[in-house]
């Protein structure tokens, strides 16, 4: 039986009738127009479904939508926006600094991955702004990248630290 579940994406709050064990990326992508989680394995493995859930980074395959039930929901297509909320950031156009970091990097080949990367990446430097190269590997561990971009990626994400950092802002 399909049950009200209410939640904030991006921002706006948002209502869905929906299954509470639906996974929320089924939700996110089928009901809400929401392009930035993607499938990839449906076990948590690869990451390419990542949202955050209240500043986490969550697989949302395996999320099941009613734990969402009046919590945040991010997703990439909300990331830039978020950011430049939380941070009085009036230009319309700034993306978030890891989002800019990947593409002044270049650091993506066929982009079906690429969600997760900036997802996780994102979370892991609102919570640890000064990881170590160590702290880096580790956090976006579990990540896949079929392309073998990781290089590039891990490149993007020590420029978005930098710039983070810089800036003094959070992620």
């Amino acid at each position: 039986m399909s049950t009200p579940i209410r939640f904030e994406l991006n921002g706006r709050s948002t209502q869905v009738d929906a299954q509470p064990q639906t996974p929320l990326l089924y939700v996110l992508r089928n009901d809400l127009d929401q392009h930035g989680p993607r499938f990839g394995c449906g076990l948590a493995q690869c990451g390419a479904c990542t949202v955050h859930v209240d500043g986490r980074a969550v697989r949302s395959c395996v999320h099941p939508v009613g734990a969402a039930h009046e919590h945040r929901v991010t997703t990439l297509d909300g990331l830039a926006a978020a950011y430049r909320q939380r941070n009085a950031i009036a230009d319309d156009s700034a993306l978030h600094p890891v989002q800019q970091a990947f593409i002044d990097e270049q650091a993506a080949q066929c982009g079906y991955c690429i969600n997760g990367w900036i997802m996780t990446a994102a979370a892991l430097l609102a919570e640890q702004p000064q990881a170590t190269d160590e702290q880096l590997r580790q956090g976006l561990s579990g990540l896949k990248c079929r392309c073998g971009t990781q290089v590039s990626v891990l490149r993007a994400v020590k420029r978005a630290a930098r710039s983070l950092a810089d800036a003094g802002r959070k992620a």
